[in-house]
């Protein structure tokens, strides 16, 4: 019986990995451009990490993280989100000592979900994280950073952003009392997950997608008649820098977030191109986290991004550059007895060409094959190395793309060439 991958785990094919590859170095040259720095740190962490951070009431501890004890009985867990494993790094590492940190990060998450589009028990996120600034500034630069890359990616015309504010601690858990007294009167309306996040996580009924909880919040009391007025000012503030800088949004009162570390701003970038993943983008303030982890008290802001989504977004728009997708510029054909000096060839160009992408035909076969392999590749230009042109010092020259004549090029010359031909 052949082994098959997880489920809910799945393979990135060549095919695919064009868009991946396109997507991670646009999103890493943008936050390179507003000075973060990237962290690594591992996929696997202390499972109290996350129980701290993440909240043990939340779905994501109580039925979808990976947790396993090791031989040495300590309880560890794949990771299932970024933020906290960040903050651990940081802390470990004396990066918030008096310090402000700008810093992103990328890799796999793992979460025990039912698989569907856009939504996978392996799945992939870049993070942003900022530490020690506390004012609505930093919260917008986030937010303008991300719309920077929607319009670098083109698609910034199908998301929109959602924002809030869930003000302090003391303020969310004054609402959440009410909240609770309120649809306790109307507990027979609510769904059976609604009824469980009742006596758990009361807040995330608010982003209950059943339309009959829906009618019942219609008249349940708003998060933003609790929050205190620093938290009030604060969001009033980003506001004004986000209208300053044409950057549209919609107020969301009923977004809160899954995670229990949120304070103050919280948004979602989402889009209607995915069915019901629309969101692709999301985060906000978590000021008491790095001390709820054992730091000292230090602020911070991020967001992180579904990989998978918005490779999803790219391709379904067809917004990737035809020049990212092709993988081969120029095919170096070997006829007869040429391989080695084929291949001594091929490596020459690409000193002197760095900027272009070669591929030396291996494995032998007639010049008829040899130029079908050629056109498939995609090249636009095939060098042709037959026993005459090793002898002359040539190569054969063949337009694949354009209606242009072969010619014998020096070796010498082809450098010249190839350079001038692509940045023309």
């Amino acid at each position: 019986m052949k082994i098959q991958s997880l489920r809910g785990m799945h393979d990135l094919l060549p095919d695919q990995s064009t868009t991946w590859q396109y997507l991670e170095k646009t999103v890493a040259d943008i936050l390179t451009r507003y000075s973060y720095k990237e962290i690594r740190f591992p996929i696997v962490e202390q499972t109290e990490l996350f129980k701290r951070s993440v909240g043990e009431a939340t779905d994501i501890v109580e039925k979808e993280m990976y947790t396993f004890e090791d031989r040495n009985g300590d309880q560890l867990s794949l990771r299932p989100e970024g933020t906290a494993g960040c903050v651990r790094a940081c802390t470990q590492n004396g990066l918030l000592h008096n310090q402000t940190q700008r810093l992103w990060y990328a890799g796999p998450m793992f979460r025990h979900e039912r698989p569907q589009k856009g939504r996978q028990r392996q799945f992939h996120q870049i993070g942003v994280e900022a530490f020690g600034l506390c004012g609505p500034d930093i919260d917008a630069e986030l937010l303008l950073l991300t719309a920077r890359l929607w319009k670098a990616l083109k698609i910034d015309h199908v998301v929109s952003l959602q924002i809030n504010s869930l003000g302090t601690s003391e303020d969310r858990k004054t609402y959440r009392g009410e909240l609770v007294k309120y649809l306790t009167q109307h507990h027979q309306s609510l769904d059976e997950d609604s009824q469980r996040r009742l006596l758990t996580n009361p807040m995330r009924i608010l982003d209950s997608k059943n339309a009959d909880v829906q009618k019942v919040l219609e008249k349940a009391p708003i998060l933003s008649d609790y929050i205190d007025e620093e938290s009030r000012q604060h969001f009033q503030q980003l506001c004004s820098i986000l209208d300053a800088a044409n950057i549209n949004y919609e107020l969301n009162p009923k977004l809160v977030r899954g995670l229990d570390y949120y304070s103050k701003t919280v948004f979602e970038w989402v889009t209607s191109s995915l069915g019901a993943q629309g969101t692709i983008c999301a985060g906000g303030r978590y000021d008491g986290l790095v001390e709820q982890l054992g730091g000292k008290p230090c602020p911070g802001v991020g967001f992180a991004m579904g990989m998978e989504r918005l490779a999803l977004l790219l391709d379904e728009l067809n917004t990737v550059p035809d020049s990212v997708a092709q993988t081969v510029d120029v095919y170096i054909v070997a006829v007869g007895n040429t391989m080695a000096d084929a291949m001594v060839l091929s490596d020459t160009l690409r000193s002197q060409c760095p900027t272009l992408r070669f591929e030396s035909h291996c494995g032998g076969g007639s010049f008829k094959s040899q130029m079908k392999k050629a056109d498939k590749s995609g090249a636009d230009i095939a060098i042709i190395l037959g026993e005459e042109e090793i002898a002359n010092k040539t190569g054969g020259v063949k337009y694949l793309r354009k209606e242009h004549p072969q010619e014998t090029v020096v070796q010498n010359k082809l450098a010249d060439l190839l350079n001038t031909f692509f940045i023309d």
